[in-house]
């Protein structure tokens, strides 16, 4: 039995197979109608989710599978104190696999190391998030062809964004991938990735301005500032329109560019870019759709 707590509890080799499996799922997907029918995802989110709670139930339905769950923490036992730990042990008894979401960092892992049936982390905290992490190198797969050789720049909240941090651990075990960070200073990468990346000799610069490295991007990675992060409303309100990209900005940007957001926006991206074909995040969620449906068989071990 295996989880998923972290992109790189795969292999690349692993990932290459996921994501074929996801790719054959998105041409030919009555194949794949009936392959979970009698098993059942428990959906656990102690935090609101719109894409990645609805993108998992989403999964297992067009799987043929069903779903059970909750979608905030009040309205499951945690309200009454019940532990992460008895609540997966009871989950276990009613489902076949969990996806759950947590606010405190590493509460996935303690319900992998107590469940019996395999648990997928929906993110925790500002940890790792690591179903975006699969969708997003699926996207880049699927419109560029690989996952190689090229400079992206990961924009806006990275000092608690989750799935910039998954995502960089996931891309660093590709060849001659570019990192460019651009934050204001109070909301820069932490250390511990950039000491990582020192460490494995792999290129990156930090900026503040986005309009100076717009012309060298092959891909934009914005994120909103996160207001649930913070502990200061002040401190949020300042910095939460730092970065807009808008059609002024796209002018500066290669023609092949694409443009990434995990979602929700608030207002990183003006509704304007929406039209630009470039403007990849809303295929983003679908192809979300796609990689959750091959890991929840590949997880399952069902094979079509």
């Amino acid at each position: 039995m295996r989880h998923l707590m972290s992109p790189l509890d795969f292999t690349v080799e692993e990932l290459d197979s996921l994501f074929d499996l996801a790719s054959d799922i998105e041409q030919n997907m009555p194949k794949y109608a009936h392959a979970c029918q009698g098993k059942k995802l428990a959906s656990c989110f102690y935090e609101p989710s719109t894409r990645t709670r609805l993108s998992f139930e989403s999964a297992m339905l067009n799987l043929g599978g069903d779903v059970i769950g909750f979608s905030d923490a009040s309205s499951s036992s945690a309200s009454k104190g019940e532990s992460v730990s008895d609540t997966i042990r009871v989950i276990s008894c009613f489902a076949d696999i969990c996806a759950m979401r947590h606010p405190k960092e590493g509460a996935p892992m303690v319900a992998a190391s107590r469940s019996s049936i395999p648990v997928i982390n929906a993110g925790d905290g500002g940890h790792q998030h690591p179903t975006q992490t699969l969708t997003d190198l699926l996207t880049i797969r699927s419109l560029k062809g690989h996952i190689e050789h090229f400079t992206i720049g990961l924009c806006g909240d990275l000092k608690f964004g989750r799935t910039v941090h998954s995502l960089i651990h996931a891309l660093v075990r590709y060849p001659k991938i570019h990192f460019i960070f651009i934050s204001p200073e109070e909301l820069k990468v932490p250390s511990y990735i950039t000491d990582m990346l020192k460490e494995k000799q792999i290129p990156y610069e930090e900026v503040i301005r986005l309009e100076e490295i717009m012309p060298r991007l092959d891909f934009l990675y914005m994120t909103r500032v996160q207001r649930e992060r913070f502990f200061n409303e002040d401190d949020y309100v300042r910095l939460k329109d730092f970065y807009i990209l808008n059609k002024e900005k796209m002018k500066l940007a290669k023609q092949d560019m694409l443009i990434l957001h995990p979602l929700p926006r608030v207002n990183e991206i003006s509704v304007e870019v929406d039209d630009d074909p470039r403007a990849a995040y809303f295929k983003q969620v679908q192809y979300g759709v796609y990689v959750r449906m091959a890991l929840i068989l590949t997880l399952l071990d069902i094979h079509v």
